[in-house]
């Protein structure tokens, strides 16, 4: 398998399997599955986002979940009829509500979330390690909290209640949330809608996995890297290790905001509970366990830590039913086991599941 025929053969197997797998789990007549891979797409989305400050910079950022928020609250204003609702000149202006085109909010939230990735790498260049960690979870809070709590005096976000009603993805002209029936004489077939987003949230970690692999490749990502092993080392060399962290937060942040708008239009509505600091810790733990800096790991963390708790759910039951009510509840129990998974996992692959491969060992390659 290491000829071209091989790796061929083996990417065409696996991007059938990629395509089929949805219409396979649709099949079954229950879209609870889809609907799960579905949301490990966006997990992954967000890992590779993570993956660029934390894998190939080094820089711990606990924050992250603050630009998907940015994201999510961004489309959630701009494609639903809360400000309209809200604001009588918003009404006035746009009598039939506002619904802007969802490409052209993912453009906007992506350089708004870039753009408040900056402002948060401004002040914390100088730290490191713990403290940096710090900052930007508390930076990731402070955003959190801004969204519950700015619904007075002027109600901007809707504070607790959210944002509903918030408009599903158009694409050709067609909403992503009704189904999609395509026939050829007396064939048919019909999408159902959490298949269309399965293939839509698959086209932009195509598109994520790309820019991930081309910067990794690149003068820049070489410099992330040189800073990660050794900053002191990488400044004496003549790099700015300045504007290469804020280069790092933003283009981060930018796919946080991305996932951001994809969530709310997925969802069809937006709520602070969604953006809790164990968001972030979960997405930073799938960039470790996966393999830090690693592209295919860091894919991998994350469809274990999305898929994994959905699969223990099936298991956390029956054994608290079998004990009698002894054990903890379902849910408690399967955090357990998550947590007792990732320990054991961390005990045994250090470097992660799938860690990228020694430098040395890639040249002699």
């Amino acid at each position: 398998m290491n000829t071209k025929a091989g790796k061929f053969f083996v990417y065409v197997v696996l991007a059938i399997a990629v395509l089929a797998l949805p219409l396979v789990l649709q099949s079954t007549g229950s879209n609870s599955w889809v609907r799960i891979v579905d949301v490990a797409l966006l997990y992954v989305l967000l890992a590779l986002g993570l993956n660029i400050v934390v894998g190939y910079a080094g820089l711990l950022d606990l924050g992250f979940i603050a630009f998907f928020a940015v994201g999510a609250y961004l489309y959630g204003l701009l494609a639903s009829p809360h400000l309209t609702d809200t604001f009588a000149f918003m009404a006035a202006h746009f009598p039939n509500g506002l619904h802007m085109n969802f490409w052209l909010v993912m453009v906007i939230a992506g350089i708004v979330a870039g753009v408040t990735g900056l402002i948060l790498g401004a002040p914390v260049l100088k730290l490191r390690g713990d403290y940096l960690a710090i900052v930007t979870l508390g930076f990731g809070e402070i955003v959190r909290i801004f969204m519950l709590n700015l619904d007075r005096p002027i109600n901007i976000t809707n504070g607790p209640k959210g944002l509903s009603n918030i408009d599903a993805v158009s694409v050709f002209g067609h909403s992503m949330s009704n189904r999609l029936t395509v026939g050829l004489g007396d064939w048919s077939y019909t999408f159902e809608s959490v298949t269309l987003y399965y293939y839509l949230f698959l086209f932009f970690v195509l598109v994520a996995i790309v820019i991930a692999h081309r910067l990794q490749d690149s003068r820049i990502g070489r410099a992330w890297m040189a800073i990660r092993e050794d900053e002191i080392a990488a400044k004496a060399m003549g790099l700015n290790t300045r504007n290469l962290k804020l280069a790092a937060f933003g283009m981060s942040a930018t796919f946080g905001g991305v996932s951001g708008v994809l969530f709310a239009s997925f969802m069809r509505g937006v709520y602070p509970e969604s953006f809790i600091l164990m968001e972030s810790v979960m997405v930073v733990a799938m960039v470790v366990l996966g393999g830090l800096g690693h592209i295919p790991g860091v894919i991998l963390g994350a469809l274990l830590l999305a898929g994994l708790p959905e699969l223990l759910r099936h298991v956390a039951g029956p054994l608290e039913a079998l004990s009698g009510g002894r054990l903890p509840s379902p849910e408690i129990l399967r955090q357990l086991l998550i947590a007792l998974a990732m320990v054991v996992v961390m005990l045994i692959r250090p470097k992660g599941l799938w860690p990228s491969p020694e430098h040395g060992k890639s040249l002699a390659k």
